[in-house]
């Protein structure tokens, strides 16, 4: 046979009969293909779709929820009661126990922020190992679970958990709590703590003490940025909604709750602080590090019930009857896991009655200048306003914690937040909690159920936040007016109980005035004394010589020093403050035996010691063991008598009597009678101190407004005085007012 050319072929295709063209006959014919090509278009529209309109949160969603339709979810059904307690018996450390644990995840070799870790006294550093680890990690004083040593602890989490993540520090969590965890600082290994000592930074033991919170009036607040409470505005924490990042003014007024109930406590960061990768990328324009800095002063603030604030994995602290709430979720992105457990652990807290407080810069963070995976962030930003909302409307019926805990994974899982892997991970996170010996807190009611108590003018607490520049920006923040504002308010808080009692040895009449105003405005009271009575002005009689006999607790000051108030504000009021580090105000002359002014005031020294109680004797003594035959001279142009020792101070003066004794004798006297040197406080050390000059310019030169206190200053007039504003304006510029 031959085969026909090709031209035959399209000969005979052109002249067939022709086939029929009705329109249900070529759909039969070709609805196989209809079908493969209209799928294939409906998948590439849909894909295009989500790349260009959504997220992967919305991608997770709808796979979740087509899957949901296909398999509904079941929730899971524990037999708590079957569940064993089984001590550590594989590790090198199953006899190991101890109460305060710092968890971190590592992927690389120790940092030097980790080593600082290690050092911090009383705190097991646990350091939990990935695949990314290297095989050869270790840190002395730490202990480090690698991925083998993981697998031998024989939790059930760890079937659930990805081997390249940090999310496996829940198995830190829970090793910890095998270990005697009673307080668990959740770290990461680029952070260092803020003087070295976990016990300043947080409340590591409950006090039931007044703190401040925010207010619950507006039903409408469900999340707040804490930053703005801490002095920037212009910054926000990763896990904010974006739609809340413009509420930048601060707090009308704040309320109070008592400690105690803290038992997720977030601590904020300087440097480089919890921020999103919108910030980030946003918010500068080099290759520079983050350096952004809180203010440290600024109080402590919890949240009720009702309001909520993002929480991280790198500089928490959490307390017992929050572990429970450790649970880092596997089903989301890494950078929405701790924030997803944050907002999830403070819904359930409330179920207990406790709550989140955040506290002033307790680390230090550094900016190692790497990118912000912002594709991993994208879930969260979609969804955590929705997930806000979905938490604070959210209830159980369930009777114990953990049903509860189940009850809110389940739902969060039908709402599409995290998926069903998810809801088994809890159930194996609750059941391994209970391996391990951890006890379930009791349930208490729910405040958000009741009717809320109106709040009366009495119970509002004021606290103006100081507004910190933001140089990323590009600009530096406006609004001063309103930091002078809080900074006074905060100042008249600190000293507005302290009396301050001044001495003039200056013509009165032209300066009393002006002292008031000066001091008036942040201390309780401003008692001015001089050696001439003057009762026009309110200015009382009194020999420089004796002026500890008008004493009642106070700080005294002479009018030839000034007082920078706004470096006191670190001191502390329950200690002496006195120059005793000042070396040209705080001496030591020895007499020579002989009649002269030493060797005098030295016998009356002894003489007056001899008279004292024992409590005082022993005091004296042992503050001058090293030199009992020296005589201790200050000028004491400034000391601070606390409220505790007004008794002791009052009794001293009673002693002396009517003997001959110079003030600059018998005030180091009585402050070391009454408490050792080793206990005084020591800021006045660093005060600005020189000899006495008569001129006014030279004083002009050493003022420092950096200084706790700066001797000597002449003020006869009211030029001097308004000269002296002009300098102190540098800490205080609303004192330009008063010129």
């Amino acid at each position: 046979r031959y085969a026909p050319a090709k031209s035959q072929i399209r000969e005979i295709r052109r002249f067939s009969e022709p086939k029929s063209l009705d329109f249900s006959t070529w759909v039969s014919e070709n609805l196989s293909r209809i079908v493969i090509i209209s799928l294939s278009i409906v998948t590439i529209l849909a894909l295009f779709f989500l790349y260009n309109t959504t997220d992967t949160a919305s991608l997770l969603c709808f796979q979740t929820q087509s899957t949901q339709s296909l398999q509904p979810l079941t929730r899971p059904q524990i037999k708590w009661n079957s569940i064993r307690v089984l001590p550590d018996k594989t590790s090198p450390y199953s006899t190991f126990v101890t109460e305060k644990w710092i968890v971190v995840s590592v992927t690389n070799y120790p940092t030097e922020e980790l080593k600082g870790l290690v050092k911090i006294k009383g705190w097991q550093v646990l350091a939990v190992g990935n695949s990314l680890t290297p095989k050869d990690w270790s840190l002395k004083g730490s202990i480090f679970l690698s991925l083998d040593a993981q697998a031998e602890l024989g939790y059930r989490v760890l079937d659930h958990l990805p081997y390249d993540s940090f999310v496996r520090k829940s198995v830190g969590y829970l090793f910890a709590i095998q270990h005697g965890a009673n307080k668990i600082y959740d770290a990461d290994d680029r952070g260092e703590v803020i003087g070295g000592d976990l016990g300043k930074c947080f409340d590591v033991e409950l006090v039931s003490e007044p703190m401040l919170q925010y207010s619950h009036e507006d039903p409408n607040r469900t999340v707040v940025n804490p930053y703005i409470h801490f002095g920037q505005r212009s910054v926000w924490p990763r896990g904010l909604p974006l739609e809340n990042v413009g509420e930048i003014n601060h707090e009308e007024f704040y309320t109070e709750v008592f400690g105690g109930k803290q038992f997720i406590q977030q601590g904020v960061s300087n440097g480089l602080p919890d921020v999103d990768s919108v910030f980030y990328f946003t918010r500068k324009t080099t290759l520079e590090g983050f350096d952004v800095r809180f203010d440290e002063h600024a109080p402590k603030v919890a949240l009720p019930q009702g309001v909520m604030v993002p929480v991280n994995s790198f500089n928490t602290l959490y307390h017992s009857s929050a572990f429970w709430g450790l649970m880092l979720p596997v089903s989301v992105s890494s950078m929405a896991s701790d924030v997803l457990r944050g907002y999830w652990g403070q819904r359930l807290l409330w179920e207990l009655g406790g709550y989140v407080a955040v506290y002033p810069p307790t680390a230090h963070r550094f900016d190692r200048i790497e990118a912000y995976p912002f594709a991993e962030e994208k879930d969260l930003h979609v969804n955590v306003g929705r997930l806000i909302k979905f938490l604070i409307a959210w209830r159980s019926e369930k009777h114990s914690l953990f049903e509860k805990i189940l009850d809110l994974s389940f739902a969060m899982a039908e709402e599409g937040f995290w998926t069903e892997q998810e809801l088994k991970f809890t159930s194996a996170w609750l059941q391994d909690l209970i391996t391990v010996g951890y006890q379930q807190p009791r349930l208490m009611s729910l405040e958000l159920d009741r009717p809320r108590a109106n709040i009366g003018h009495g119970d509002r607490k004021e606290f103006v936040p100081r507004k910190l520049p933001s140089v990323h920006l590009g600009v530096e923040e406006t609004g001063t007016v309103s930091t002078e504002i809080g900074n006074l308010i905060r100042w008249r808080k600190n000293f507005g109980n302290v009396v301050l009692v001044m001495f003039c040895n200056g013509p009165v009449e032209r300066t009393a005035l002006e002292w008031r105003l000066l001091y008036g405005r942040v201390f309780k009271t401003v008692v001015i004394l001089s050696s001439r009575k003057n009762s026009d002005l309110y200015v009382e009689e009194a020999k420089l010589d004796h002026i500890y006999n008008s004493a009642e607790g106070f700080l005294f000051v002479e009018d030839d020093t000034v007082l920078n108030y706004w470096n006191l504000l670190q001191a502390d009021k329950t200690k002496i403050w006195t120059t005793d580090k000042v070396s040209k105000s705080w001496t030591s002359v020895n007499p020579t035996g002989k009649s002269d002014w030493f060797s005098v005031q030295a016998e009356l020294v002894k003489r007056t010691v001899s008279t004292m109680p024992a409590h005082f004797q022993v005091n004296y003594k042992e503050a001058a063991k090293n030199s009992l035959d020296a005589l201790t001279v200050c000028s004491s142009e400034v000391f601070y008598v606390p409220k505790r020792l007004v008794t002791d101070f009052v009794d001293l003066v009673d002693i002396v009597g009517d003997m001959d004794l110079h003030y600059k004798v018998a005030l180091p006297m009585f402050f070391m009678s009454m408490d050792s040197p080793l206990n005084f406080d020591p800021v006045l050390g660093s005060m600005v101190y020189k000899k006495k000059t008569s001129s006014f310019n030279s004083s002009l030169s050493l003022y420092s407004a950096q200084a706790p206190a700066v001797h000597p200053w002449s003020i006869s007039s009211e030029q001097d005085f308004i000269k002296l504003v002009g300098q102190m304006a540098e800490g205080d510029p609303l004192l330009m007012e008063l010129v």
